[in-house]
């Protein structure tokens, strides 16, 4: 990563490559339309270990491999993205600092499956599968730090655009993004995946395409979730019954109560505000579930985890963020690609009037001059850009903590 990094009113600079971290301003524009373009399906000719069908066709992308997939990320992927320079910058309340360096294993004992969000700056309804500096630049921002507890693996899929999602995108074209997500898991447990177990990781519109993945190929499948570790699921509004931990979208993928309890979901969106009635996130049926397809039902709520304190209350976060970036403006004087403002931000989950989220708050400290987090896309939007980073230090701990409750279990 380079050393030209900061946050824009639409989205975050990495590097000189805007990253539109985002689902979309006018969700109700998602309509269920019929939409061009075609798909083209293969056929099986073998079964994996967990039942999954070994595609094979000559007719494959550019960049592909022999099922037709190509990979943003994955091991021994010449200039992978989700392989970075981890160290990091460690900055105190007080402005004294130290190096931190976290070394990443050739051979992790679990692999992660990660979705990215919405990022393409193509004008097509649906991207195509190039690899543009955009999803490079995303998956290195949120994915780059799980590589040093598991093998990172991340399809590129024909993901409905922003310009698509703002200007009447529809079910359709989620359904273009999805097949491809689907595809790439079929390929993934067909010939990478090898009996590992596995952390799913989406944002945004990666964890609308996580849900309905998760729906139908591992929740219903003895077979597939026995190698679930977790599923962490920001800013994608998951639900359950109201009050409970379990149901709605998944039947038997509970929420993670606990650092050691594997085959759980962790999900959440976060707000510094609590958020308006005409919020995007938090509420069932509403603005990000129109990416899943899930309508309104007074039965269900969204799930809220707080990946700093899993059982419950209030914990405290442990934020990442690539240096000169908002988040990371702290660290602008130093030679490391990562800062972490130590001890910044506290949070707990909260929910009022029908609507569910992470409340983060700034935690006051004497003589703090660290500039803090805000709400760069207005009320509605809370932080959902800086979703994965607020927390990506628990985020990473807790995939250490399963992996190994995982290797324990098997």
């Amino acid at each position: 990563m380079t050393a030209s990094r900061r946050m824009t009113g639409r989205g975050l600079v990495v590097g000189g490559v805007a990253v539109l971290v985002l689902v979309v301003g006018l969700m109700g524009s998602v309509g269920t339309a019929g939409a061009g373009g075609t798909t083209t399906a293969t056929s099986p000719t073998a079964t994996s270990p967990m039942g999954s069908p070994v595609v094979t066709d000559s007719a494959v992308p550019p960049g592909a491999d022999r099922s037709g997939t190509v990979w943003l990320c994955r091991p021994g992927l010449a200039g992978n993205p989700c392989i970075s320079n981890l160290t990091t910058t460690v900055v105190g309340s007080d402005g004294a600092s130290h190096e931190q360096r976290t070394p990443v294993p050739k051979n992790p004992p679990i692999d992660c499956f990660y979705v990215y969000p919405t990022v393409s700056a193509q004008t097509t309804s649906n991207a195509n599968l190039d690899i543009d500096p955009q999803e490079r630049a995303v998956a290195t921002l949120q994915a780059s730090r799980f590589s040093a507890d598991c093998r990172v693996y991340a399809p590129m899929y024909p993901q409905v655009t922003l310009s698509a999602l703002g200007s009447g995108g529809t079910q359709a074209h989620l359904r273009i993004a999805y097949d491809g997500v689907l595809a790439a898991w079929k390929d993934y447990l067909a010939n990478y995946n090898k009996g590992r177990g596995v952390v799913f990781i989406g944002h945004s519109q990666g964890a609308s395409m996580l849900i309905r993945l998760l729906k139908s190929q591992v929740d219903p499948k003895p077979a597939v979730r026995e190698h679930l570790v977790s599923a962490l699921l920001m800013g994608g509004n998951v639900t359950v019954p109201i009050g409970k931990t379990v149901g709605g979208d998944f039947k038997r993928i509970p929420a993670c109560g606990s650092t050691v309890q594997i085959g759980c979901v962790v999900a959440y969106s976060s707000f510094l505000d609590p958020p308006p009635s005409n919020s995007l996130f938090g509420r069932v049926g509403a603005g990000v579930s129109l990416l899943t397809g899930d309508g309104p039902n007074p039965k269900l709520q969204v799930l809220c985890v707080d990946p700093a304190s899993l059982s419950g209350g209030t914990g405290t976060l442990q934020t990442y963020a690539p240096t000169g970036t908002i988040l990371g403006s702290i660290g602008s004087g130093s030679n490391t690609p990562w800062v972490e403002p130590l001890d910044q931000y506290s949070a707990h989950c909260q929910y009022t009037g029908g609507i569910s989220w992470l409340q983060v708050s700034v935690i006051p400290h004497a003589g703090d001059t660290r500039p803090a987090v805000t709400q760069t896309l207005g009320p509605t939007w809370g932080l959902h850009l800086d979703d994965v980073n607020l927390a990506l230090g628990n985020l990473v701990s807790l995939v250490k903590s399963q992996a190994k409750a995982y290797a324990s279990a098997h």
